[in-house]
Formats: C-alpha cells, sequence, structure tokens
C-alpha cells in the first residue's frame, strides 16, 4: 500500500474534526433515518460532503461506501474502495458527549489496509496501515494479554450478557461500554479493554478502520461465528464481531453459540 494513502486518512480525519466541532454549542438540524436507522445531523451530512470531495478527488478510481452517501453498486468493481463513517456516535455527538469518532478506512479486494479512528473532543488519533503497525497519535499500541474469559473486561452492550448466548452461562466478565463501536475496537487495540462483543448485524463502515487497528496492533477480528471479517461486500453488513487479544478470542469463540 502506498504509503500517503494512511497520510491522506490522517489529514481528512482531522479536517473532519474542525467541520464536526463547529457545530457544537450551535443549532444543528436533526431527524431520523428512514426505517429505524438512526439518527442524523446537519453536522454528519456536512464532514461527508467534504470527505467525499476530498477523498474521490485524490483517488477518483477508489470505490466509496459511507453512512451517509446513497450506496453505489460501482464500488463492488472496484479493486479498492474508501469505507466511512463520518461520525460514529451521533447520538453521543447530539448529547454533547466527547466519545464519538470518525472511522476512515481503505479496503483492497475485501481487505481493509489503512484505517484511522479519530476522536477530536478527546484529542485521540489512532491510527494503522498493513506491515505498518498500529498507533495512537504516533506512539505504538499492543493490546493487552489477559487470556481468561473469566475477569476479563468486556466492551459489550448489556444485551449481549444475555444467557441465550453463551453455552454454559453468560461469562463473569467486567462489562463496559461506549457508544461509538470504532472507539471500542481502537480501545482493545490499545490495551485498555480485553475484549469488545456485538451479536447484532454490524455495518461495515462502523468496524472498518477498527479492524485494521486491531490487527496492526496484533490483536483478532473476526466475525461472531470466528470467521473471517471480508469487506466491500453487497450487502455492507457482518454478522456480529468479536475483537480480542490472541489469546482471549478463541475463548470467546468458543464460548458463544
Amino acid at each position: 500500500m502506498p504509503a500517503p494513502d494512511l497520510a491522506l486518512l490522517i489529514d481528512a480525519a482531522q479536517e473532519a474534526g474542525k467541520i464536526a466541532t463547529r457545530f457544537l454549542g450551535q443549532s444543528n438540524r436533526q431527524w431520523d433515518k428512514p426505517g429505524g436507522a438512526g439518527p442524523v445531523t446537519e453536522a454528519d451530512l456536512a464532514v461527508n460532503a467534504m470527505l467525499e470531495r476530498e477523498l474521490r478527488t485524490a483517488r477518483p478510481d477508489y470505490g466509496w461506501l459511507s453512512e451517509e452517501s446513497t450506496d453505489d453498486p460501482a464500488r463492488l468493481e472496484a479493486s479498492r474502495v474508501f469505507i466511512i463513517d463520518p461520525i460514529d456516535g451521533t447520538r453521543s455527538f447530539i448529547e454533547g458527549s466527547n466519545t464519538w469518532a470518525h472511522s476512515l478506512a481503505i479496503a483492497e479486494r475485501g481487505k481493509v489496509i489503512a484505517g484511522v479512528v479519530f476522536l477530536p473532543m478527546r484529542d485521540k488519533l489512532y491510527a494503522a496501515a498493513t506491515d505498518e503497525g498500529a498507533s495512537l497519535n504516533g506512539a505504538p499500541i499492543s493490546p493487552s494479554v489477559h487470556n481468561d474469559l473469566s475477569g476479563a473486561s468486556l466492551l459489550a452492550a448489556r444485551p449481549v450478557m444475555a444467557a441465550e448466548h453463551w453455552k454454559s452461562g453468560a461469562p463473569n466478565v467486567r462489562r463496559s461500554h461506549r457508544p461509538s463501536l470504532a472507539y471500542r475496537l481502537a480501545l482493545v487495540a490499545e490495551g485498555r479493554y480485553d475484549a469488545m462483543l456485538t451479536l447484532r448485524p454490524t455495518w461495515e463502515w462502523d468496524i472498518a478502520a477498527g479492524t485494521v487497528i486491531l490487527q496492526e496492533a496484533g490483536a483478532m477480528a473476526t466475525d461472531r461465528k470466528g470467521d473471517q471479517l471480508r469487506f466491500n461486500n453487497p450487502d455492507p453488513r457482518q454478522k456480529g464481531m468479536i475483537a480480542a487479544n490472541a489469546g482471549l478470542h478463541p475463548h470467546i469463540a468458543g464460548a458463544l453459540f
């Protein structure tokens, strides 16, 4: 992968942060998307417009998949594709929280090869590219080494712990939660938490950047069944996700139905 691709994503994420933060504390029109797909705001659309303009101008031969853009089937024919969530954690953004993020990635033939997760209100920029390692604000990161499911720190929504999902009942873990899925993945990559688990169908734009950050940090990322993740699918949803350090991941996958 050409080095400029990661630099391009970093620059775009930082510009996205400048645009999004201008809307904070101001009148920011918001509405619900059809089909219960969640809220969207003027800020989401402004960030998306800038990203689509700048990134597609810089790489006109790359496909485009974004939460806030009409899906273009032409992306399926592109060897590389941008996978973008302009603001991951829009509800948190609306509430004035500081845990929303910009999630930007590039996938090549199904594999994410570069990704950035940027939290402007926390001044945290996670970045990774294939064979280049993962970093937080330029410093290398690595996952935890706790490999026992009992006592593990797990980022997950409360319904994940229902006994029906586990072969031997819900494990004894320390559960926490963050609204932004991209941020949850980054926290596992840097070793702040041992694992992240979501069992619901998961949009590619929520997890693409976090996937390469996890993998380059040394962690594992699969769907909920332990199968390899592939991106830029006709239906851009994954079958849930397990993210954990390499020692713990098989224990979680093996404990789930």
